[in-house]
């Protein structure tokens, strides 16, 4: 690799890193995980990129398979799920304020927190993630076969599964989650809830730029850590409660006016507390997120399938979601001066491209056989990939931080 100012040789490391990160785009697409987790230990070990170049790498090549999946996703509609669209918007503008909170919660405490302690709280939660995800992955595939040995594949695809009590779901993933629209003869693209979407992306994506990025780049001069750099962050909590508690009354508004008040009972029982379950959960993922650097797409979709959501459903409401997540990530980067454009640009198109190749393949394989569990299958692949490169990876920096005697103890956000 060359000098920074004279731009990045292509070298064998390099090209052998785009391999495997189109590789690692096409398995990662299925599940609608950003991916993030295999790309940073691929382009710092393997084309051997320090960890700033290759998270802006990263920003760019997540979004740029996110846009894939948006594109696949965002008009299809599925009988399975009365006509309406994959992506759930709903779960998306409830857990999105939140999400993006918890993020900046996550990144402060990694600063704070010393590096084998990230390493072993990364190592442990995203084993026990892709146990529990394998584990939903093996009921979907029973319950799929259970039904392809009873009633043939085609009750399967029109998504005729059974439930645990032995009930056929089939309304559950025909209503919205919240209940505010009326599934009639064609059902109208949200328009609203993406423009609520877009309003949020902005809000948030302003405070970001403001404050500049962890390496003290911002786009006004502002002391790191000082008076305005807190109260400019803490913006963000207010922001958060604020479009979180509006988009709950105006649901819960709708609500009443509408003649199917079932609301989202299906998935979580009745009551407001319940409507809180998605903005706690995106904030935990949030968070965590944030703590490992590898944002919320790969731990918030073992969440959504452990409430019920189905697979498909899930796949496309997080990639979704990773799309505002890294689309905000990368045009920091972008605005704040980044180098390399040009290179992150590439490696976005050939993450579009592989994603898209790996979502062709994957959806082809739903309809051919039947069988949704295929994306969970994608995602436990993907974290259980994840789990071993980026645990290998922080014992590496720890290991390094060992031998050349630095502080492996908490440490100033500062």
């Amino acid at each position: 690799m060359q000098s920074q100012e004279t731009g990045l040789k292509i070298a064998p490391s390099m090209v052998i890193a785009g391999v495997l990160c189109f590789i690692a785009a096409s398995i990662s697409s299925a599940g609608g995980i950003g991916g993030g987790g295999l790309y940073i230990p691929i382009l710092t070990i393997v084309a051997s990129l320090d960890l700033k170049t290759a998270s802006s790498f990263t920003a760019f090549m997540v979004t740029g398979g996110s846009v894939a999946n948006v594109m696949c996703n965002m008009f299809t509609r599925s009988a399975k799920f009365g006509g309406q669209t994959l992506v759930d918007y709903d779960i998306a503008i409830l857990s999105e304020p939140f999400m993006l909170l918890g993020v900046s919660v996550g990144v402060i405490c990694n600063l704070v927190f010393p590096e084998w302690l990230v390493t072993i709280l990364f190592a442990v939660f995203l084993a026990c993630s892709t146990f529990k995800t394998c584990q939903k992955g093996i009921f979907h595939w029973n319950l799929e076969s259970e039904e392809v040995n009873r009633n043939g594949r085609g009750n399967l695809e029109n998504g005729l599964v059974e439930n645990e009590t032995g009930a056929i779901a089939v309304r559950s993933v025909k209503e919205p989650l919240l209940g505010a629209e009326l599934t009639i003869s064609v059902v109208r693209f949200p328009w609203m809830k993406l423009g609520i979407l877009v309003i949020i992306w902005f809000s948030f994506s302003i405070i970001s730029l403001l404050l500049g990025n962890q390496y003290g780049e911002g786009i006004i001069p502002m002391e790191s850590c000082g008076f305005v750099y807190w109260v400019v962050s803490s913006l963000q909590i207010p922001l958060a409660i604020i479009f979180t508690a509006w988009i709950l009354y105006r649901k819960e508004s709708c609500h009443h006016q509408t003649i199917n008040q079932q609301g989202m009972e299906h998935l979580t029982g009745a009551g407001t507390s319940n409507k809180l379950f998605f903005p706690v959960m995106a904030l935990l993922a949030g968070m965590l997120g944030g703590l490992f650097g590898i944002g919320g797409g790969m731990l918030i979709t073992p969440l959504l399938l452990q409430v019920g959501i189905a697979p498909e459903r899930t796949a496309a409401t997080c990639s979704f979601m990773v799309f505002f997540l890294s689309s905000m990530s990368a045009l920091q980067y972008l605005l704040l001066g980044m180098e390399h454009v040009e290179a992150s640009i590439i490696l976005a198109v050939i993450c579009f491209v592989a994603s898209l190749l790996g979502l062709l393949v994957i959806q082809k394989a739903i309809v051919k056989y039947g069988r949704a569990s295929i994306i969970v299958f994608s995602v436990s692949t993907v974290m259980a990939l994840s789990t071993v490169l980026m645990t290998s990876f922080g014992a590496l920096n720890v290991w390094r931080d060992y031998i050349s005697g630095r502080n492996m103890g908490f440490k100033l956000p500062c």
